[in-house]
């Protein structure tokens, strides 16, 4: 799925890197744990505090591919699931990027002794990759004066996150 934005890619890059603009924009992510210096870095760990259907697990993610202002690969555990998370952004003209993310998952996922259906697996991925596209672009295309991005509101509980991002068009790719 793609999305373009209205903003350089250098801009996007910061978003999707940043940790504290990660958290002040995915409304899943609460805040980064044992946050390495070097984010993103080939090969290093990062966790985060994230919100999974109203219940904070630890997510952990390891970029595997990093081409500044270009490609975000990471390996992402959530509990059972494994992932494969890949950003690629590509600019558009002057001040417009277009977004594109793709994640990979197995075709079934053990939860508690049971499987989870591909298809249902696929379903949360495609709900997740809309939901991921459409706040990041309203956080790259928002009056940067505007924006909250500071260490009380990236560290918050998660219950009182910004509302949902909303106003953006996805297209599959």
């Amino acid at each position: 799925m793609a999305t373009v934005i209205e903003a350089e890619p250098s801009r996007v890059w910061r978003a999707l890197t940043d940790l504290e603009e990660l958290c002040a924009w995915d409304e899943n992510l609460l805040a980064a744990v044992d946050s390495s210096s070097g984010y993103p870095c080939v090969g290093t760990l990062q966790r985060w505090r994230y919100l999974l259907h109203g219940v904070q697990v630890v997510l952990h993610e390891r970029p595997r591919e990093v081409a500044i202002e270009r490609r975000l690969r990471s390996s992402l555990a959530l509990g059972g699931m494994k992932l494969d998370q890949t950003y690629s952004l590509v600019p558009e003209g002057p001040s417009r990027t277009r977004l594109s993310i793709r994640i990979v998952a197995a075709s079934s996922v053990p939860v508690l002794g049971a499987t989870v259906d591909r298809f249902e697996v696929r379903k949360l991925a495609t709900e997740r990759v809309d939901s991921l596209l459409r706040a990041l672009q309203k956080w790259c295309e928002a009056d940067p004066s505007t924006q909250m991005c500071n260490s009380s509101e990236t560290q918050r509980s998660g219950s009182s996150k910004r509302s949902p991002a909303s106003g953006a068009r996805s297209t599959v790719s």
